[in-house]
C-alpha cells in the first residue's frame, strides 16, 4: 500500500532463545526475518529493519536497517521510534521478526479499521488478546512516543492507550504467533 512503510522488529536480545538474534534463526530452511520479510513487503511501499546487532546481516536483505536510539536494548517501542524517526511516509506498520505467519492482509485491515474509525492507530486482536506488536500508526505520534520513552516508559499498552486506538479482529490466532523459544522454533519445523 503506497504510504505506509514496514518495519520489521528484530531488536531484542533474543534472552529465551539462547540470546541468539532470532531474526536470524533458520526456520524452514531460511531466516525467520525473511520469512516476516516475504509476507509484509507485498504489503506496503517501503520496508526499513529495526536490529541492534548482526547489523551487516540484515543488510543483505536488502532493505535499510535502523537500530535504536534509547538504549539499553528498551524494547519494541524503542524499535518503533527509530522506525518513526527514519520513515518517509504517513503511515508505519510493525511486526515481529519471529512471527514468520503473519496475515498477508495484515496491512490493508488495519489501514481500513484506521481510516473508519479515524484513530491515530490500529491494532491487530485475536479473541481478547489484543498483538501491539502488530500495529499500523500515524507518524504524527513521534513526538509522543518520543516523550514516554524519556519519561522511562516501555509498555506498549501503556504508550498507545492515550491515542486514538482501534482494536481489528483476526480470526487466525495461529498467524499471530511468535517463535521465542528453540523448543517452539523445533515443534513448528
Amino acid at each position: 500500500m503506497n504510504g505506509i512503510t514496514g518495519l520489521v522488529l528484530a531488536g531484542g536480545m533474543g534472552r529465551r532463545m539462547d540470546s541468539r538474534d532470532k531474526g536470524l534463526v533458520v526456520f524452514r530452511g531460511k531466516p525467520m526475518v525473511a520469512h516476516v520479510i516475504e509476507r509484509l513487503a507485498p504489503q506496503v511501499e517501503t520496508l526499513v529493519i529495526n536490529a541492534n546487532r548482526s547489523l551487516g546481516e540484515y543488510v543483505t536483505f536488502g532493505y535499510p536497517v535502523v537500530s535504536d536510539e534509547i538504549g539499553g536494548y528498551a524494547g519494541p517501542l524503542a524499535g518503533l521510534h527509530a522506525g518513526l524517526r527514519a520513515c518517509q511516509t504517513p503511515l508505519i506498520v510493525t511486526a515481529p521478526c519471529d512471527s514468520p505467519f503473519l496475515p498477508i492482509d495484515l496491512v490493508a485491515r488495519l489501514h481500513a479499521a484506521m481510516q473508519e474509525d479515524i484513530a491515530e492507530l490500529a491494532v491487530a486482536k485475536t479473541g481478547d488478546q489484543a498483538h501491539p506488536v502488530f500495529t499500523l500508526c500515524s507518524t504524527t505520534l513521534l513526538p509522543s512516543l518520543t516523550a514516554f520513552l524519556e519519561s522511562g516508559g516501555r509498555k506498549i499498552d501503556a504508550w498507545y492507550s492515550a491515542h486514538r486506538v482501534v482494536e481489528v479482529q483476526f480470526d487466525d490466532v495461529a498467524a499471530f504467533a511468535n517463535i521465542n523459544t528453540i523448543d517452539e522454533l523445533q515443534h513448528l519445523q
